[in-house]
């Protein structure tokens, strides 16, 4: 069974006296342990689907199911019920909190969960742990280089054991070199069992996952294996 099954989801915005069509009749399954890019260039939908699969948005038709949970037709509070419980999400910008210490960065979103302090203290040290970071526990953002604050935002984000890891371009404002460090990292989380979701603009990103999902003017037109080209899908018109 997939983890996620979208069956003609499409998503339209009114501009004026204009319809966009930003995802036009999408039709996607991502099985558990996938390690998929959605790739395009500005304009494409690959934003638009990020927000849709993330819970953070809805599609204007079509159904998408997480977890065999029929999610496109839930509230808000449900929607963010889902975000905490199966997404964990990682930010190009990073989105840390600036006077909070790492520690309690990755703390955060265990606090929405209920849980005591003392285990939050302890599962957000083993996420930290995960991502090399244990000794910078205790820094502020302003304190860590571009590549320690993603660290932290992947640790943030592998606190809640999500189903998924959501991540928005998330070597866009790093080096060559640090890029290369944290696509290392992803590589090694889906090799532990992780689905990875990645929305990208770059070809050498999206190289690193095993299936590639290019996205222009809404549509897939492109739905292949990085391992050996296969094409799975085309749904050119």
């Amino acid at each position: 069974m997939s983890l996620i099954s979208l069956n003609n989801i499409s998503k339209y915005y009114e501009m004026g006296n204009q319809t966009v069509k930003a995802l036009d009749d999408i039709n996607l399954n991502i099985n558990r342990n996938e390690y998929i890019a959605f790739i395009g260039s500005s304009g494409s939908g690959k934003s638009t689907m990020m927000n849709i699969l993330g819970c953070l948005d809805k599609p204007t038709s079509g159904e998408y199911l997480l977890n065999n949970k029929q999610v496109s037709l839930l509230g808000q509070d449900e929607l963010s019920e889902i975000r905490n419980k199966e997404i964990g999400f990682i930010f190009q910008s990073f989105n840390l909190l600036p006077r909070a210490s790492a520690l309690h960065n990755v703390m955060l979103p265990l606090v929405y969960k209920g849980i005591r302090l003392v285990e939050r203290k302890r599962l957000a040290q083993e996420a930290l742990n995960k991502v090399n970071l244990s000794d910078r526990s205790s820094h502020i953002p302003s304190e860590l280089s571009g590549g320690q604050r993603q660290r932290v935002a992947i640790a943030r984000a592998l606190v809640s054991n999500p189903s998924i890891l959501l991540a928005d371009e998330p070597t866009g404002n790093l080096d060559t070199q640090t890029t290369k460090d944290i696509m290392a990292l992803f590589d090694q989380l889906h090799n532990e069992g992780q689905t990875i979701i990645m929305v990208t603009h770059e070809d050498e990103i999206a190289k690193h996952c095993h299936r590639v999902v290019r996205l222009s003017d809404g549509k897939v037109i492109e739905d292949y294996l990085n391992k050996d080209s296969t094409k799975i899908n085309s749904q050119k018109e």
